[in-house]
């Protein structure tokens, strides 16, 4: 077998793509006219949003629609950012399949805005990630915030990562050593102990040089949650992988 369709995706030996079905009826979506029609409309292109560098900057002004007690109003703006969405889903990239569980590497980075993350293996891009900075977040030391992408990328790509050695570059030169510093507050220990079930190595890499989770991270992003998943299958990993803790 060739290609196989799966939950609206296109898996083949050139990669994973976006299922042309699905690309058809973003083509012929209407503008909404109301915010329950845009939250439909976010429904689907958020479950292709790992396809999409920058999805969140983009869908902004859609996802200011959909907050509580804000008056409906579809502007040049919305309509600019609606069909920039559509065109991007339509001519989205194929991501890499990965190719057994060795050489993952991890790019991580954080800003005022929120975390960005850039999941690769071999040089060849396997899905991107971002998420928006809560409110009482914002008020986390740059050290925490900067582990808190480390933890936050972890935690997504668990079934990539998880039972197999792993590479993390971050900008922020102190965590390399996080691993022996004695003096943690609570939410670093629980961190640490999230990072001490993966075979993770943390390594410094300039903030220039990161330039694709630099900019994941200064994007405005939407905290809401897009219902996706994805299966990956590992033989012989330890009972525990059963059991996730969210600690973040």
């Amino acid at each position: 077998m060739r290609e196989v369709q799966l939950l609206g995706q296109i898996v083949n030996e050139k990669g994973i793509h976006v299922d042309p079905a699905k690309i058809e009826a973003i083509k012929n979506w209407e503008a909404p006219k109301t915010s329950t029609e845009v939250r439909q409309f976010l429904g689907l292109a958020g479950y292709y949003r790992r396809f999409i560098e920058g999805f969140s900057k983009i869908t902004q002004p859609l996802t200011a629609l959909t907050h509580k007690g804000t008056k409906y109003n579809w502007t040049d703006k919305q309509e600019t950012a609606f069909q920039l969405l559509k065109q991007k889903l339509c001519s989205a990239p194929i991501l890499s399949l990965p190719e057994g569980t060795e050489d993952f590497v991890v790019y991580c980075d954080t800003s005022a805005q929120g975390l960005g993350c850039v999941l690769m293996q071999r040089d060849k891009v396997i899905a991107y990630a971002s998420r928006q900075l809560l409110t009482h977040k914002k008020n986390y030391t740059t050290h925490d915030l900067e582990l808190g992408a480390v933890v936050f990328a972890l935690k997504i790509w668990r079934h990539y990562l998880y039972g197999t050695k792993c590479t993390i570059y971050t900008d922020h030169k102190s965590l390399q050593h996080i691993f022996d510093q004695k003096e943690l507050n609570m939410r670093q220990r629980r961190w640490v102990e999230l990072l001490n079930d993966y075979e993770c190595v943390i390594k410094y890499h300039p903030g220039k040089a990161n330039v694709v989770a630099d900019a994941l991270s200064r994007k405005d992003t939407s905290t809401r949650r897009v219902r996706a998943f994805m299966i990956t299958i590992h033989t012989g990993l330890p009972d525990k992988n059963a059991n996730t803790n969210i600690l973040y």
